[in-house]
């Protein structure tokens, strides 16, 4: 079996105030890290050791997320690497990735984690603007943002990836093109350009009910959108994702294993897997989670088998986050049809809509489908 491997580390040094990802503020060297990392070895093991029983496993990417998984020590990185290596067969040139915030990296760090083995930073610094920063509840600078950067390249990172956000309250179209600007002077291999996203139970969400948070309106969000666009593709990045950019030959391998829909392990507290046709997600809380890996069992909180319309569904809408957008081929060897039998009459309507364009064997957004992408790809789930 080929799949990619998720690992959430559920820890940050601050919560912001618009994540709602499982993760609880700690301090480096909390005890609780410690028990996760022994945890999650273990979890590695139990689920490893029940999926090679009948063939090998081999693991072309593998994603530290969260959280801030720059929280880690390098021992504890070293020891779930270790397990990693154990039980599946790392690619030789697999792409390994580590999420990080600017405020809990280091040099000596950076330097570490590149000599166990992680060939991939993916760096969270969301703005180039302090005030911004500070709306967002983020723990580092502008400045810290920028020399996380600058310590990478200094520790030999040749695959930096920087997390960008538009839409935060108090930003302007002005001050978003400077932080593009910035972004692009810093030449990262890859860029994520989010929108800010109000969920639900988050201290934004309800600042925003009481009236408190003031955001750009829907108009100026998309005006931010397409400047982005219009900025890195003028800079040379490929825009191969909804929301992400990449220099030739430097997009993310792991996430495109979630937007092809195909298998992947997800290790830690509140981590999904989807393997054999059947997506699983393992329990939220920490001593849940720990208390099912001491057991020896797999910590998995639910599960559902998505199947038919669902799963043609799902696979259209992971798709059409690619701009290359579904392959029909790849659909019908997968399911038996070909999207264009499946899905006729909602194709031919939003593509006189302007929103879709199918030919050569796929179907794929627009650029006005770009704007409305959530909408468009909701059409397919049933």
């Amino acid at each position: 079996m080929q799949a990619g491997i998720y690992i959430h580390v559920p820890f940050c040094a601050r919560k912001c105030s618009y994540c709602d990802f499982v993760s609880w503020p700690v301090t480096a060297g909390n005890e609780r890290i410690e028990a996760f990392a022994d945890g999650v070895c273990r979890e590695i093991g139990i689920v490893a050791r029940a999926y090679a029983a009948s063939e090998p496993l081999d693991a072309p990417t593998l994603f530290f997320g969260g959280g801030t998984p720059s929280l880690l020590s390098p021992e504890q990185l070293g020891r779930v690497l270790a397990a990693v290596r154990a039980h599946f067969r790392l690619a030789a040139d697999a792409e390994i990735t580590l999420e990080s915030n600017p405020g809990t990296l280091d040099s000596d760090k950076a330097r570490t984690f590149r000599d166990l083995g992680v060939n991939r930073i993916s760096v969270g610094v969301q703005s180039f603007h302090d005030s911004e920063l500070r709306a967002l509840g983020r723990i580092h600078t502008a400045e810290q943002g920028a020399a996380a950067i600058r310590t990478l390249r200094a520790a030999g990172f040749d695959n930096v990836s920087l997390d960008l956000m538009f839409a935060i309250p108090g930003q302007s179209l002005e001050s978003w093109r400077e932080t593009l600007h910035q972004a692009i002077a810093l030449r990262p291999e890859h860029i994520s350009a989010y929108s800010l996203i109000i969920e639900p139970e988050t201290p934004f969400e309800r600042w925003e009910r009481e009236g408190k948070l003031h955001r750009p309106d829907e108009d100026a969000e998309a005006e931010m959108y397409e400047e982005a666009i219009a900025m890195l593709c003028g800079a040379g990045y490929e825009h191969y994702e909804v929301s992400n950019f990449a220099l030739p030959g430097r997009r993310s391998w792991h996430n495109q294993i979630y937007w092809r829909n195909e298998p992947y392990f997800g290790f830690g507290p509140s981590a999904t897997s989807y393997l054999e046709g059947v997506r699983s997600t393992n329990a939220r809380a920490l001593s849940n989670y720990l208390d099912g890996v001491a057991r020896g069992e797999r910590p998995v909180e639910q599960s559902e088998a998505p199947a038919g319309a669902l799963a043609m569904g799902e696979t259209m809408m992971l798709g059409l986050r690619m701009r290359e957008g579904v392959e029909s081929a790849r659909f019908a060897a997968r399911f038996g049809v070909t999207p264009e039998e499946v899905y006729a009459e909602t194709i031919r309507r939003l593509a006189h809509a302007g929103l879709l364009r199918a030919g050569e064997g796929r179907i794929a957004l627009t650029h006005r489908g770009l704007l409305l992408a959530n909408n468009v790809m909701a059409e397919f789930l049933p």
